[in-house]
């Protein structure tokens, strides 16, 4: 007989309130893990609490707003439906208005780095006035552990399930819809949402590690292209055993989220080895007597 997880959690904290919920709980939790991280960060490199404040503004709008956007674009602007053998086109696009239900779910990664790094951008040329680089450094590791609640609020939410599987840490998610059959479905399968969840704080620790013990923050560069790499690498692989969540995904060689992410990865390994060719001496940390003390109002 196979041990399986019995996975009966429902996503609301009262219960018969949608809100509030885990999944919004979760996501606040990593914003505010992550925002402490680059506060320490800021602190140890003297720069000023209002650049910190400026940046949190620009993060947090874009990767809510990112990330949602992502998931109805790649994901769901449309999607068949058959009601009494009609074919009815559902969807965001058919339903405005729940595009902006972010509590209940539905946010993609790859949306979120997309507007993440527009934002950015705009941050580093008006606000700091620093390269881009500069910023993106700082800014990967509270972005895995953000991630890493995420996929536990995924995981609240039983959504973003893996396929079925009969390993003894298999999980029934009693509470998971099956959006083809109209029904719930409790087979095992894998946490696919803890999968992800644990290598995106496997990578925290990682980053971490490279900004605190080898100052790799003084070759710009490093740190970010190590991030996309690692973070998109992992997301490639786990793919592999979750359920598709188009139905594109059905008769694709690779599904949507691996296909998204091979560009970053391809980024990440060119970013990387850039870095690595430049001499130290070429990438000191000079520039950041540059900042003025504080950000113009």
């Amino acid at each position: 007989m196979n041990l399986v997880i019995n996975w009966d959690v429902t996503p609301e904290i009262i219960e018969g309130w949608k809100t509030p919920n885990y999944y919004g709980l979760l996501f606040v939790t990593g914003l505010m893990i992550g925002y402490f991280v680059i506060r320490r960060m800021f602190k140890r490199e003297g720069v000023h609490d209002k650049f910190l404040d400026q940046l949190v503004l620009y993060v947090v709008i874009a990767t809510i707003v990112g990330a949602r956007l992502g998931h109805v674009l790649f994901y769901g602007p449309y999607w068949d439906v058959f009601e009494n053998g009609d074919l009815i086109r559902e969807g965001y696009f058919s339903h405005p208005l729940t595009i902006f239900k972010v509590w209940e779910g539905g946010l993609a990664s790859h949306g979120g780095a997309i507007a993440l790094l527009i934002a950015l951008w705009l941050y580093s040329r008006h606000v700091v006035k620093l390269p881009l680089l500069w910023v993106l450094d700082r800014i990967v590791a509270p972005i895995a552990i953000a991630a890493c609640f995420i996929r536990l609020g995924n995981l609240m939410n039983s959504e973003i399930v893996g396929d079925p599987t009969n390993v003894p840490w298999a999980f029934s998610f009693t509470n998971y819809y099956d959006d083809v059959t109209n029904r719930f479905d409790a087979t095992a399968r894998h946490p696919a949402q803890l999968y992800e969840a644990f290598s995106y704080i496997v990578l925290f620790a990682f980053l971490m590690f490279l900004y605190w013990k080898k100052k790799l923050y003084e070759k710009p560069g490093v740190l970010f292209g190590a991030f996309l790499i690692v973070m998109f690498v992992a997301r490639f692989f786990i793919e592999f055993i979750k359920l598709g969540q188009t139905d594109r995904d059905d008769v694709l060689p690779i599904n949507t989220g691996q296909i998204l992410s091979i560009p970053f990865v391809l980024a990440g390994i060119y970013i990387l080895l850039k870095a690595l060719k430049k001499d130290r001496s070429e990438t000191n940390t000079d520039h950041l007597h540059a900042l003025p003390e504080k950000p113009a109002e």
